[in-house]
């Protein structure tokens, strides 16, 4: 919900339960025998032949592509999020969290804004996924492999 306590829109609440379903499932994804298709309770609210991810990197992703990449990195760390603020402007939802990344000892404190749009029939079509985080010189973040900065 809104920082202001304002009621959220339909879609909004869909974000919300896209991220509430990633946190259920991120524990579940270290257990054996998890695979891509454990994540069948996120595909109720995309649109699976139609979807497309441009994460931080500007990589481009399917569906299949995106539920192995989800597979593999939350086999790897803790995650979780705190909203910030959400407005929704129909089809797009407009997702501001902090997000902490736990892999061993280490914590990653990233802020993320994910815009999400949908289709005519409310489902998710497009993820774009935007960060800002801190700046490591190359090779030495505990989380992503961050280039430095451009000499």
């Amino acid at each position: 919900m809104n920082a202001d306590a304002s009621p959220i829109g339909a879609l909004a609440a869909k974000v919300i339960e896209f991220d509430r379903v990633i946190s259920r499932l991120v524990p579940a994804a270290k257990e054996p025998g998890f695979t891509q298709s454990d994540w069948a309770p996120l595909a109720e609210l995309v649109a699976v032949d139609d979807f497309e991810r441009v994460g931080i990197w500007r990589e481009v992703m399917n569906w299949q592509e995106y539920t192995d990449f989800l597979t593999k990195w939350a086999a790897s760390k803790g995650f979780e999020t705190i909203l910030r603020r959400i407005t929704e402007v129909p089809p797009l939802v407009f997702y501001e969290v902090e997000e902490r990344h736990v892999k061993g000892d280490a914590i990653t404190v990233v802020n993320s804004m994910s815009v999400f749009e949908f289709d005519e029939v409310d489902k998710i079509r497009h993820l774009d996924v935007y960060l800002q985080g801190q700046l490591y010189a190359p090779g030495t973040s505990p989380d992503y492999d961050i280039p430095g900065p451009a000499t």
